[in-house]
């Protein structure tokens, strides 16, 4: 029985474990980004002893979009996740990213700046578990939002939480990922993201060499994508 906070975080951690197994049986890539970030979480003590309690931060302005995709959660292989979710939700460190991620003068753009929540369950200062060179937890962007291309030197995985969101990666078109879909970015691997009527929501996990930035790739096509985004936020269009 889950009864205290240790138990409640933990339940979130064990119930990505279980996604990420389920991911691991099938074949293909997904597999083996789905090992990949298995073999990492092995790496983290998640013993009671090895908890960081941390004191809690709630989602201040974000949490109603934060109840709305935890809501939304309706995929049954996301339901364990969601429940655990749930009853752990005010237990966790909400923050945004005051540009910890990047330098100072990067050009996210706005709608990163001002749209953006995260939580980490494992990772330096995680209100979880402590690990030096792997991260695991919770991201967040607001509906309509382009987060623009960028890279970073640690190889990452996503495990997408949300009912749609489009995705670029490289020198590639959108494409359209649903719940419970994995991506995985190797190092260095240019990506994109963007939102649409629903809040994006999905686990994210970098799984070494944690301690170096993104770097913001600029493209030609920023302006266009975030007046569209803009423009189906104004009149109701889903894109």
């Amino acid at each position: 029985m889950v009864t205290g906070r240790f138990e409640r975080v933990r339940a979130v951690v064990e119930a990505i474990a279980g996604m990420l197994r389920t991911a691991a049986a099938e074949p293909g890539d997904t597999a083996l980004a789905a090992q990949r970030t298995l073999d990492r979480l092995q790496t983290t003590a998640l013993s009671r002893d090895a908890f960081t309690d941390r004191p809690p931060r709630s989602a201040d302005r974000h949490q109603p979009l934060l109840t709305q995709a935890v809501d939304q959660m309706q995929s049954p292989l996301l339901l364990p996740l969601q429940r655990a979710l749930r009853a752990a939700i005010d237990d966790l460190v909400w923050a945004e990213d005051q540009m910890k991620y990047y330098a100072a003068d990067a050009d996210v753009g706005l709608g990163y700046r001002n749209g953006n929540l995260h939580t980490l369950l494992i990772g330096p200062g995680a209100c979880g578990f402590e690990h030096a060179d792997f991260t695991l937890g919770f991201f967040l962007l607001h509906p309509h939002t382009l987060y623009r291309d960028h890279a970073h030197p640690a190889p990452e995985t996503y495990l997408n939480l949300s009912s749609r969101s489009g995705w670029r990666f490289g020198q590639s078109g959108w494409r359209d990922l649903g719940p419970g879909s994995l991506v995985y970015n190797p190092s260095m691997a240019p990506h994109a993201t963007r939102s649409y009527e629903q809040p994006f929501f999905s686990v994210f996990s970098w799984l070494e060499d944690i301690a170096q930035p993104c770097v913001v790739l600029p493209r030609d096509d920023w302006t266009e994508i975030e007046a569209d985004l803009e423009a189906m936020k104004g009149h109701g269009i889903t894109g």
